[in-house]
């Protein structure tokens, strides 16, 4: 399942997370659930996080789309725009080109940031899940890995 930033972006927003929950002794391990969040400009990876507005948030269950919403960051204020990060509980940040404040500010409140990728969206969530993020073909015209 894709959700692009689209009408049809209301048919996942209808589709229930799955969490699982593991016995680990007599505690309950947490979710399996991590949270993607990819900036997102007319279908393509943004080219700029900094001016960026629009976002897919994607919740993943072992390498499986199970939910996507659209996100806006109100702010260009980088703190503001970590706050309201780290209150979306992103694990990792795709998005092209950073700038350093924004970088550290946003790393800073534990979120990954895979920074200077570029390509359609469907194309690099895909690549993202099949640990093939790093090719060529998804990196920002100048940016070596």
């Amino acid at each position: 399942m894709f959700c692009p930033w689209s009408a049809d972006v209301f048919n996942c927003l209808f589709i229930k997370p799955k969490k699982i929950m593991r016995p680990i002794g007599t505690k309950l391990a947490k979710p399996s659930v991590m949270r993607l969040l990819v900036s997102q400009w007319k279908g393509r990876v943004s080219p700029l996080f900094d001016v960026a507005d629009r976002l897919l948030l994607f919740e993943l269950d072992h390498k499986k789309i199970v939910r996507c919403q659209p996100v806006s960051l109100a702010s260009r204020d980088p703190f503001e725009r970590a706050a309201q990060i780290k209150h979306l509980g992103a694990d990792v940040l795709i998005c092209g080109a950073i700038s350093n404040v924004l970088e550290r500010t946003i790393g800073s409140t534990g979120t990954r940031i895979v920074g200077f990728v570029c390509g359609e969206l469907e194309a690099v969530v895909q690549a993202f899940l099949n640990g093939r993020l790093r090719e060529s073909r998804f990196q920002m015209p100048g940016h070596e890995v």
